[in-house]
């Protein structure tokens, strides 16, 4: 079996994510690993709170504690939150951990060594009113290319270019809100992405064919424009220190390597993390260094594409080291909610924490997959999601398991019943349900999320359609053995879902197959082939009858999320 190794992008510390932040990297991964575990494949999947950059300061300043005891709670309060949604990650680090100090300091140097990195001296915006240089991120105004009047100084995330703070018309401090800026120089190290567009542009070709549209389109975007000299440091009290044995003067002046030098290095220093808990029996250089029979799969929006597809491969490809670079690159666009972008201070949409509070984690799993933006946006509207959960999970899910499984013990008490051997029905079910799941394992495969929530779907409907047709209510008035014959079928299929439908919904997942007593039901994952025979729960196995796995959401509910979350049309 094939080691996979997956990361989804870093999560900002600052602040509890939204849905779309949830759907655009994280849920979509975790769906992934679960797959390839059942399938009995290798997985490493590693993710870390992004932890550096001035909103970290200024949230902690604001919250009056130090940034590093602010970096702590939220790392803790953010990974409660994807505990919540069972977001199986083998790690989930922070990229203040003293193993990213080390590896972005090793990279800096090789760098250094190799001809890639030189010291500049720039004019950089200083603002009086907050008596510090600006960071670009905290340089805001109007996009020179779009027009977009809320544009940062390092990249306008409405069109998505990467910006210089002096490209900004009419600049503003994003702190104070100040127009008083002043242009003053400062020493930085620069990244000679110029130096490595050969390099990139060829590693680019080799992979983007098999990347998703969205993905090489973007790489292609950057590459075709050209690869600028960017700067990797700033000035910072909170960060990865530059080290002082390779530039004593900056590191005297207190310089700091930007976030987004850092950010992509603690997927290394977060598996460093995970092997150095275990010394004895993990390698983290097994999964990073030479590596060549590790697949490695990358999940972020459509935001931190460049960064993973041009400028982290640069940094790589310019150590001269053999460093493991991403094989697939799965971007999505955004999730907008009621077409507008989720708004903390407007108190629009619902964030992650919010979403547990209200439902159990595996109705948002499902519909957001089901869901996915992935070949361009998509909408959350309560509407949307009430009418999909109640239909899909509620309806077609939960209603055949709680009808099966309470008529059956109605008529047959607590343990499967017997009744006739298979016959041409149950045939044609077996194979019908053989060529779903085959369906259902290339969607996975190729990660086309809505594709395979389709045909997960579709075999939930085959197991409805197939009590329909043989009607067990009619048949135990006439022909007992027929009956139970129907409802032994269905209760395997129970159990087949119980398996298939893992990934999407996990907890529902466990209930289902907890139901049966199998003494050795160790099986991870299903074939086409096994399904066919639809005979993994024997007669005679006992079962019980779990609760409603799916409540219904009502109109009810819906006005009450509505009116907390917002719920109209975006302006």
């Amino acid at each position: 079996m094939a080691r996979h190794l997956i990361t989804s992008a870093l999560p900002y510390i600052n602040g509890i994510k939204h849905l779309g932040n949830m759907v655009g990297s994280m849920l979509p991964a975790d769906v992934y690993s679960r797959y390839l575990r059942q399938r009995g494949h290798d997985v490493l999947y590693i993710c870390a709170t992004d932890e550096h950059g001035t909103p970290a300061e200024l949230a902690a300043k604001e919250a009056g504690i130090s940034v590093a005891e602010f970096c702590a709670q939220a790392h803790d309060a953010q990974k409660a939150v994807y505990d919540g949604f069972e977001l199986s990650f083998d790690y989930f680090g922070r990229s203040s951990s003293p193993q990213n100090v080390e590896i972005t300091q090793h990279f800096a140097r090789r760098l250094q060594e190799n001809g890639f990195i030189e010291e500049r001296a720039i004019r950089q915006v200083y603002s009086p009113a907050d008596g510090r240089f600006l960071p670009d991120r905290y340089v805001e105004g109007t996009c020179p290319h779009c027009g977009y009047d809320k544009a940062r100084g390092d990249q306008c995330e409405n069109c998505t270019r990467v910006l210089d703070p002096t490209d900004l018309i009419e600049p503003r401090s994003a702190i104070s809100g100040s127009t008083d800026l002043e242009v003053r120089e400062t020493k930085h190290l620069f990244l000679l992405q110029s130096k490595l567009q050969h390099e990139v542009e060829a590693w680019v070709a080799e992979h983007e064919e098999e990347w998703p549209q969205l993905a090489s389109s973007i790489a292609r975007k950057w590459l075709t424009e050209g690869l600028h000299d960017r700067a990797i440091t700033r000035d910072l009290d909170w960060g990865v220190p530059v080290p002082a044995d390779t530039w004593p003067d900056l590191a005297a002046e207190g310089k700091v390597f930007y976030v987004w030098f850092d950010a992509p290095i603690e997927y290394i220093a977060s598996t460093k993390e995970w092997a150095d808990a275990d010394p004895a029996n993990r390698d983290y250089k097994a999964w990073w260094y030479e590596a060549e029979d590790v697949r490695y799969t990358q999940f972020m929006a459509k935001d931190n594409v460049p960064f993973h597809t041009v400028m982290f491969p640069a940094t790589e490809l310019g150590t001269r080291e053999p460093w493991k670079k991403v094989d697939y690159v799965k971007a999505f666009n955004w999730l907008t909610y009621y077409g507008g972008k989720f708004s903390t201070s407007q108190k629009r949409g619902v964030f992650t924490d919010q979403a547990l509070e209200i439902l159990p984690a595996d109705f948002w799993r499902y519909f957001l997959i089901a869901n996915a933006p992935e070949s361009d946006d998509s909408s959350f509207t309560w509407e949307h999601f009430a009418a999909t959960v109640n239909k899909d999970l509620g309806g077609t899910l939960g209603n055949f398991v709680n009808r099966v499984l309470t008529f059956s013990r109605k008529k047959f008490g607590d343990e499967v019943p017997a009744g006739s051997p298979a016959g041409e029905a149950e045939a044609k079910l077996g194979e019908q349900i053989a060529e779903l799941l085959a369906e259902y394992e290339g969607h996975m495969d190729t990660l086309q999320y809505r594709k395979a929530a389709a045909a997960l779907r579709a075999l939930w409907s085959a197991g409805n359609a197939y009590l329909d047709e043989k009607a067990p209510w009619l048949e135990v008035k006439t022909d007992l053995e027929a009956a139970a014959l129907t409802l032994r079928t269905a209760m395997n299929l129970i159990h087949l879902y119980s398996v298939v439908s893992e990934p999407f919904i996990p907890a529902s997942a466990r209930a289902m197959r907890s139901a049966f007593a199998l003494a050795d039901d160790t099986a991870l994952w299903v074939t086409p082939e096994q399904a066919k025979a639809l005979d993994a729960v024997p007669a005679g196995t006992a079962f019980t009858v779990p609760p409603v796995l799916f409540a219904r959401v009502t109109e009810e509910d819906l006005e009450s999320y509505r009116e907390r979350f917002g719920g109209t049309e975006a302006g």
